[in-house]
């Protein structure tokens, strides 16, 4: 996670009393994902974020599992799921199991501006493949673009505000913490040097005023598969400051720098995030293995305990044929996988790679839906045929 950070105007103590200009007391919050035994944040507040005014019956938006159990290697044209107006709607769920949810998302609009989100489930990290705009919440806002990481702790009320009506996300909802890999950082929590990113490449809100208003303000909340339409009297970004460790921030997948070898390098060198019996990697432009001998296509291997995802996102593919963006792969665990026919010899003497994707490895297998088993490529799975 992020390091210590603070925004804005806090008291000298925490849980002392910090007071408004009136004279009336600023209401504190202990913002924390694993009760009082993990990182956590303190926020001060204009109301007490406890005001909720209205509510209604939740609605159901759980995934739910296509009839299919054929195990084989599959292929799913995430760009050919249609936009939608509003990013809830948008937001179609393409493989989960209990650990984590993958979803394809392409919202045309940014939130009302009375209308909010929250996730109460999940960690997101929403990976922006098309589009630009502004993540905002109640820490400030932060500017996305092309290759983005948004990483939003699970509680977290936000909203996106989109420059145009072309975007495209991919978004992993993680039921646990989503963090850096341990072996990354030192006992202290600071970035090593043999990480492929540092405490530099991780951009953390930008200070926003707060927004002293009372009214009607919809959250909706996510919940054990339900969302739940909330109101609030006040509105939800009223915070003058804030300090701690738990908060959203972005990585750009362009700021992962590949860690590269004489021979072919295992994919834990790609990986970026870990979560609960998941990773997430990047695939990005690299130099190939410099070994006279090598063969820089990826050699066949098993997936004996592990379902493979990988999310084109753009480049020039060495160990795979037709590839487009916005396609994923899945090549579920107990079947063994590899380059496609012809890429092997094509591969030897290459210098580099110009592709770019992101992984999930679940240790747990996935399941699909109906949804995306409308945009499967049947094709693939006898893709290996010479």
């Amino acid at each position: 996670m992020p390091h210590y950070y603070t925004l804005g105007n806090i008291p000298h103590k925490r849980h002392t009393q910090f007071r408004k200009p009136d004279g009336t007391l600023y209401s504190e919050q202990l913002f924390s994902t694993e009760g009082f035994s993990s990182d956590y944040t303190l926020l001060y507040h204009i109301y007490p974020p406890t005001t909720i005014i209205r509510t209604e019956e939740p609605k159901d938006v759980s995934p739910k599992a296509a009839n299919d159990n054929i195990l084989k290697h599959r292929c799913f044209k995430g760009f050919n799921v249609k936009p939608e107006a509003e990013y809830l709607d948008s937001r179609k769920v393409a493989l989960f199991n209990n650990d984590c949810q993958l979803t394809f998302a392409a919202p045309q609009n940014s939130f009302k501006e009375d209308v909010f989100y929250k996730n109460a489930d999940a960690d997101e990290v929403i990976f922006v493949h098309e589009g630009t705009g502004t993540l905002k919440t109640c820490y400030g806002h932060i500017k996305f673009g092309y290759g983005d990481y948004l990483v939003v702790p699970r509680g977290t009320i936000y909203q996106l505000e989109f420059d145009t009506k072309d975007n495209r996300l991919f978004i992993i909802e993680s039921f646990g913490p989503v963090a850096f890999p341990k072996r990354y950082l030192s006992k202290y929590g600071q970035l090593l040097e043999h990480s492929p990113f540092c405490e530099r490449d991780i951009r953390k809100p930008e200070f926003a005023e707060a927004i002293d208003q009372k009214g009607e303000f919809l959250i909706n909340i996510k919940k054990k598969g339900l969302l739940y339409p909330m109101w609030y009297g006040s509105h939800p970004f009223d915070v003058v400051g804030w300090d701690g460790c738990d908060y959203p921030y972005a990585i750009s997948i362009h700021d992962f720098e590949p860690i590269t070898g004489r021979v072919h390098q295992p994919p834990p060198v790609h990986q970026t995030f870990d979560g609960h019996n998941f990773v997430i990697c990047s695939f990005v432009p690299r130099l190939f293995d410099y070994h006279p001998g090598s063969i820089p296509a990826p050699y066949n291997h098993s997936n004996i305990d592990s379902d493979e995802v990988l999310y084109y996102v753009d480049g020039d593919f060495m160990s795979r044929k037709h590839v487009e963006r916005g396609m994923i792969t899945l090549h579920p665990a107990g079947i063994p996988h590899g380059p496609h026919p012809g890429t092997v010899e094509k591969s030897i003497g290459a210098l580099d790679t110009k592709e770019l994707a992101v992984m999930v490895d679940t240790f747990h297998p996935l399941k699909m839906t109906n949804e995306v088993l409308g945009i499967e490529d049947d094709s693939y799975t006898y893709s290996w045929i010479e």
